[in-house]
């Protein structure tokens, strides 16, 4: 089997971390992004993963190399010149997704992360018998997204409403999808969405079915979603592979610590909370509902919450850094510094505190 994934552009929403690595290159729970999709698909089968991309191609590959071996699965590009939306990408790979063998192949929008049930969707695809299946997740304010309004039994899709004004459902595409060949005679090479224009088409035809996602969902594109994001993995963690969470009596709740990095007498971390290969985090620190990147130092007594640290950052001693503040890569924070939803571009020292939320370039 084959999947696209729909890598995109720049971005922007994640910034400053996008300024260093292209966005599915962004660790996420002390990997990759992208990484955790691959993985998944790698255990249903997949035998080739096409990244559908128009920035940084050779940075994304260079990095993939390593696990095309030690996963053992192809990973090729496919490099838009101009941004195609999300269906034009998948009528230029036309001829890498296409073998001759007729399977259905995966389409996921890189942001997403979930439990990713792909093995449970062949089966769904298989028995409906129709053209494509949508995973579609419950939504408690559908009248943000855009609405799938599928019969419940089913699953078959009748239509999309967006945004809609008055209740029709409360199921939205989550962003994955399983395609039989056919929908790419459907495509034409030029700026398309596959949501707005081919899956509505397909829908009036009776040919579109959808599958509620078991489990969580989040697209982690913005940071506040990210830390949102990485609570719900985590408790899918502590659900599905408990042993893997950090436990002891300086943790609280679900917290993932690499192997190689080192925490300090008298700290409290958690809940919620990822740190990265080769970190220090130095005696009495607090963390809370964050993420800490490779090679960062928390120094002591420093107090980290709701935000994220970039790689090979410092955060001084009894500095506090709050409220969605997101330090780039080699970010240093000098001792007694607060910040309160601050967002700091790489490679920058900040010697005064940030009182308001503001960008700092």
């Amino acid at each position: 089997m084959k999947a696209l994934i729909l890598v995109g552009g720049f971005g922007t929403r994640l910034r400053p971390l996008t300024l260093s690595f292209p966005k599915p290159l962004v660790d996420f729970a002390n990997k990759p992004m992208i990484l955790h999709q691959i993985e998944a698909l790698k255990d249903v089968g997949v035998t080739e993963v096409i990244l559908a991309i128009n920035y940084q191609p050779e940075v994304m590959i260079n990095f993939l190399k390593d696990f095309e071996d030690k996963l053992g699965i192809k990973i090729i590009c496919s490099q838009e010149t101009e941004p195609l939306g999300t269906a034009g990408p998948l009528a230029l790979a036309r001829d890498k997704l296409i073998d001759g063998s007729g399977e259905p192949f995966f389409v996921l929008n890189s942001d997403v992360i979930s439990e990713y049930p792909f093995a449970e969707l062949i089966q769904f695809h298989k028995v409906h018998g129709g053209e494509a299946s949508i995973m579609v997740t419950k939504v408690d304010e559908p009248s943000k997204y855009g609405v799938v309004v599928m019969d419940e039994e089913s699953g078959r899709v009748d239509r999309f409403v967006e945004k809609p004004k008055i209740f029709v459902g409360n199921k939205i595409n989550a962003g994955i999808y399983l395609l039989n060949p056919s929908v790419l005679d459907r495509i034409q090479l030029r700026p398309t969405s596959i949501e707005k224009e081919v899956f509505p088409k397909i829908a009036t035809e009776k040919q579109l079915y959808s599958m509620v996602l078991p489990g969580f969902w989040m697209d982690i594109g913005q940071p506040k979603d990210y830390i949102t994001g990485l609570r719900l993995y985590l408790d899918s963690l502590r659900k599905k592979a408990p042993s893997k969470l950090a436990a002891g009596p300086h943790i609280v709740g679900n917290v993932l610590i690499h192997d190689n990095a080192v925490v300090g007498e008298g700290c409290l971390i958690g809940p919620d909370v990822a740190i990265g290969p080769a970190c220090v985090i130095e005696a009495g620190v607090r963390l809370s509902r964050c993420t800490v990147m490779q090679g960062t130092r928390i120094k002591k007594h420093a107090c980290v919450s709701s935000s994220i640290i970039g790689w090979h950052s410092t955060v001084g001693q009894w500095a506090r850094i709050d409220n969605m503040t997101i330090l780039g890569e080699d970010v240093h924070v000098s001792d007694e510094v607060y910040s309160n939803g601050g967002v700091i571009l790489p490679h920058k020292e900040i010697k005064s505190s940030i009182l308001n939320p503001e960008i700092v370039m």
